[in-house]
C-alpha cells in the first residue's frame, strides 16, 4: 500500500473488526457494533474522527456479539445480546443494530423479546468525539486538543469543536431518546414476544454547516450511498460464470470497486479510486493510477478521473518538504489533516518514483479506450511535462535509470511500490542504500517513451515519435545490459547508489515482463525462477524467495503475497506466452479469495500451501482495498486477452480461460459509446452489438513495441 511505512504501523484494530467504507468516509467498529476510543476505531469523513466512541448497554450490560454481516461495503447488520444478569446461559433480549456509513452513520437499533414476560430495558448510548486526525488515530498518538462544547436538546445532541481557527462538530439526532451531554438514553416495556425500534442519525458539522445525507427512512426509500451504488451497477458489465464461486467474487469486486470511488471536491462529476480502507481512503498516484487501469474494460472513466484530478496537481516547483518537482505525479492527497500528521507535513505529498511514468502509461492506455479528441489533447501536456521530470529529476546522475533518493527525513525512504522502510534489500537481507533505482520502474519508464511515441505518430508528429522510440530502444538495451545476472538467471531488484545489483530474488521483474522490457531469451528463465518452489507459495507469488537473507513470510513486503502484484505479473507471463503459468496464478488467487467471502485482501503471509489449508491473513491488510478488488476483474481479462483501440476501429479478444472457470456471458459492457455482448466458450470468444465502426479481431492487441514499429515503416501524412 503506497504510504505505509513499517515503522509507523497501525496498532491492532481489536478481534475480528467491521470496517464499512463509502467514498471518503468509513467506519471500524467491534463485531457487536460498539466503537472505543482506546482502539484506532471511529467514524472518519474527510480523514477526520467524527465520533470515537459508540457503545450500547441494555440495562447497564453491553452486548455480546453473535454475528456481523456485510450487506454491501457501506452496510452491515450487528446482531447480538444482553448478557444476563442472574448468570444463566440463554437471554430473551436479542439486539440488531443495521448500520450505514455515509457523510455520518445511520444506525437502526432493534431489541427483541423472547420472553413470555415483558421486558423493561433502560437503553443507552455513550457517545465521544475526538475530532482526531486520521494519521493520529492510526498512529496511537492524538496530539491536539479541541475545546469542545456539548448541547443537548430535545432528541438531539450536538457536539461542537474548536482548534485555532478550525472548527468541526457532530449533531446526533435520536428522536425520542432522552439526551444529556454524555449518551442518549431510552426507556421503554418490550412486551413478550415483541420488539422495540429505533433510528439514530450521527451527521457531520463542517465550520458549523451540517453535512446531513439523506439516509434510508423506510423500506421503499433509497440513501444516497444505495442510489450511487445503482447508478454504478448500471453502467458497468454484468456477468455471469460457470464457475459460481469466481462469479460471486468477481461481483465482490465490483461493489469494492464502486465503494472506493471519491469524488474529487472541486469536481465532483469527477470519480477517482480511493486505495484502500480503512486508512487509505485518500487519492493515491501510483494506487489509484493501477487500479484504474485495472479495470478500464470495465469503467474507463474511472482513469480518465484520476488522469484529471492529478494533472491538476502535478507538481511544478521544488520543495523539498513535499518532495514535489516540476512535472511530478504525487504520491497521495489528504483532505484534512494536520500540518506535520501527513507525509511531508502538507496535504499533497509527491514521494513515488513511479506514479510520473505510469501517469504517461495511462494516458496511452485512455487514449485506445474511445474518449474525445479534445479530452486526450488536454492531458498531453501533462504527459510531456512528466517525461521532463523523468529527464530532469527522475535521473539526476544522468545513467539513464530512474532511480530515487528522499529529500528530506521525514519522507518514504523506499519510493517503489514496495515502499516499507526495508522493501528493498540484497539477497544476504542487507538493506539497498539510495539512490536506487528499481528495475520496474525502468519498465515503466520504457512503457511511458512507447505510449507517447504513438501518440507523437498517431498525430503526425514523426520528430518526437522517433526521438522518443529511440530513448524506449535506448533504455531496453541499457536495462538488459545492467539489470540481468546471467549467474543468477533474473534480474536484479535494484540498482543500489553505487550502481551494484541488487540481487534478491524478488517479484518485481514480473512487472518488467508485464511492460515487455524484458529480452525474448531471458523470459523464460525469468517465468522459471517466478513459478518456483521459492517464489510461488501455492496461493500466489512471493514478494521475496523464501531462500533470500530478508525472507519472512509475515513480513509486509520480504515474502508475502499480493494479489495485485501477481495480476500484473499473470498479464506479463501471458505476454510472452506463458499461458499455463499464468492461469496457475490466477486460478490460487481466485481459490485464496473463496477463504474471505470472496474479497481479496491487500496481501496475506507467504506460508506454503502446503503448510496451511488456508492464506494465512496479514494482520493488518487493508480490505477493502483497490488493488486487490481489481485484482480479480484484471486476470479474467487477461485470461481473456481483452482489449481495444477504438480510434483504430478494433477489439481484440483470444482467451485461455482455464476450463473449471465454465463458460461465461457478458452484457452491458462499455465499448466505443455502445453496450457490447460477450460470450467465451471453450476458449472461443463471440461478441455482439458491436459499434458501427468497431471490428472484432482475434488475437492479441498489437503492443506499443509494435505499433510503434508499423508507424515508423508506414508514418502518417
Amino acid at each position: 500500500m503506497a504510504g505505509w511505512n513499517a515503522d509507523t504501523a497501525a496498532g491492532p484494530l481489536g478481534a475480528g473488526t467491521v470496517t464499512l467504507v463509502e467514498g471518503t468516509s468509513f467506519c471500524i467498529s467491534l463485531p457487536n457494533g460498539d466503537i472505543h476510543p482506546e482502539f484506532p476505531h471511529g467514524v472518519f469523513f474527510q480523514d477526520t474522527r467524527i465520533l470515537s466512541g459508540w457503545t450500547l448497554t441494555i440495562n447497564g450490560q453491553p452486548l455480546e456479539s453473535l454475528a456481523a454481516e456485510t450487506k454491501e461495503p457501506y452496510r452491515a447488520l450487528f446482531r447480538g445480546r444482553v448478557v444476563s444478569l442472574d448468570g444463566s446461559a440463554d437471554t430473551p433480549l436479542i439486539v440488531e443494530r443495521l448500520r450505514e456509513v455515509g457523510a455520518g452513520i445511520r444506525e437502526q437499533i432493534t431489541v427483541r423479546n423472547y420472553s413470555m414476560k415483558p421486558a423493561e430495558c433502560l437503553i443507552s448510548l455513550r457517545i465521544a468525539a475526538d475530532f482526531a486526525d486520521l494519521f493520529e488515530v492510526k498512529e496511537a498518538r492524538i496530539q491536539r486538543r479541541w475545546d469542545e462544547s456539548r448541547q443537548a436538546d430535545s432528541g438531539s445532541l450536538t457536539i461542537r469543536a474548536t482548534c485555532q481557527n478550525a472548527r468541526k462538530g457532530i449533531m446526533v439526532e435520536a428522536e425520542g431518546a432522552d439526551v444529556t451531554a454524555g449518551a442518549v438514553t431510552y426507556r421503554t416495556v418490550i412486551a413478550p414476544h415483541g420488539q422495540w425500534t429505533t433510528v439514530l442519525r450521527v451527521v457531520p458539522l463542517v465550520d458549523g454547516i451540517s453535512r446531513a445525507m439523506s439516509l434510508q427512512a423506510g423500506s421503499g426509500d433509497l440513501s444516497p450511498s444505495d442510489r450511487r451504488r445503482q447508478e454504478w451497477v448500471a453502467k458497468i458489465p454484468v456477468l455471469q460464470m460457470g464457475n459460481r464461486s469466481i462469479e460471486r467474487t468477481l461481483r465482490h469486486s465490483y461493489d469494492d470497486l464502486g465503494a472506493l470511488r471519491i469524488e474529487d471536491p472541486k469536481h465532483q462529476d469527477r470519480a477517482v479510486v480511493a486505495a484502500g480502507a480503512p486508512w487509505f481512503m485518500a487519492l493515491f498516484g501510483r494506487d489509484s493510477l493501477l487500479s484504474s487501469f485495472m479495470v478500464l474494460p470495465v469503467d474507463a472513466t474511472l482513469a480518465l478521473g484520476t488522469l484529471q484530478t492529478l494533472a491538476e496537481r502535478q507538481g511544478s516547483v521544488v520543495d523539498p518538504l513535499s518532495e514535489e518537482e516540476p512535472g511530478k505525479i504525487l504520491h497521495e492527497v489528504r483532505l484534512d489533516v494536520s500540518s506535520g500528521l501527513a507525509l511531508g507535513g502538507k496535504s499533497n505529498y509527491y514521494g513515488s518514483v513511479d506514479a510520473t511514468p505510469l501517469f504517461v502509461m495511462v494516458v496511452g492506455s485512455v487514449s485506445r479506450w474511445g474518449f474525445a479528441a479534445d479530452t486526450i489533447a488536454a492531458l498531453l501536456p501533462h504527459a510531456d511535462r512528466a517525461l521532463e521530470w523523468i529527464r530532469d529529476y527522475g535521473d539526476k546522475d544522468g545513467d539513464g535509470f530512474v532511480e530515487y533518493e528522499r529529500l528530506n527525513d521525514q519522507g518514504l525512504i523506499n519510493q517503489g511500490w514496495k515502499d516499507s522502510w526495508d522493501g528493498i534489500n540484497f539477497a544476504d537481507g542487507t538493506l539497498a542504500e539510495p539512490p536506487i533505482a528499481l528495475c520496474e520502474v525502468q519498465g515503466y519508464v520504457y512503457t511511458a517513451y512507447l505510449a507517447r511515441a504513438w501518440m507523437a505518430y498517431d498525430a503526425g508528429d514523426g520528430a518526437l515519435a522517433a526521438e522518443l522510440a529511440d530513448q524506449a530502444a535506448q533504455l531496453k538495451k541499457r536495462f538488459n545490459e545492467q539489470f540481468w545476472m546471467p549467474e543468477r538467471g533474473y534480474y536484479a531488484i535494484a540498482l543500489d547508489g553505487k550502481k551494484r545489483q541488487v540481487d534478491a530474488c524478488a517479484s518485481n521483474m514480473g512487472h518488467c515482463l508485464w511492460h515487455g522490457i524484458v529480452d525474448d531469451d531471458k523470459a523464460p528463465l525469468v517465468a522459471e525462477r517466478l513459478m518456483s518452489q521459492e517464489m510461488f507459495s501455492g496461493w500466489g507469488v512471493r514478494t521475496l524467495a523464501s531462500d533470500m537473507g530478508a525472507y519472512n513470510p509475515v513480513s509486509y513486503h520480504n515474502g508475502s503475497v499480493w494479489p495485485h502484484d501477481n495480476a500484473l505479473i499473470a498479464t506479463g507471463l501471458l505476454r510472452y506466452g506463458f499461458v499455463a503459468e499464468a492461469q496457475r496464478i490466477s486460478t490460487a488467487l481466485l481459490e485464496a479469495a473463496e477463504h474471505s467471502n470472496g474479497r481479496l485482501p491487500e496481501l496475506f503471509c507467504g506460508f506454503a500451501r502446503e503448510q496451511f489449508a488456508a492464506p494465512v491473513p496479514y494482520p493488518t491488510a487493508c480490505s477493502p482495498q483497490a488493488w486487490a478488488a481489481t485484482t480479480p476483474i484484471h486476470l479474467v481479462t487477461s485470461l481473456m486477452r481483452y482489449d481495444a483501440h477504438v480510434s483504430r476501429g478494433g477489439l481484440w479478444m483470444d482467451p485461455v480461460l482455464p476450463e473449471s472457470y465454465g463458460d461465461l456471458h457478458i452484457t452491458n459492457a462499455p465499448m466505443a459509446g455502445g453496450r457490447i455482448t460477450i460470450d467465451v466458450s471453450s476458449s472461443t470468444a463471440s461478441v455482439q452489438g458491436l459499434p458501427q465502426g468497431m471490428v472484432f479481431h482475434r488475437g492479441h492487441r498489437p503492443w506499443l513495441a509494435e505499433l510503434v514499429e508499423q508507424a515508423k515503416l508506414h508514418p502518417k501524412t
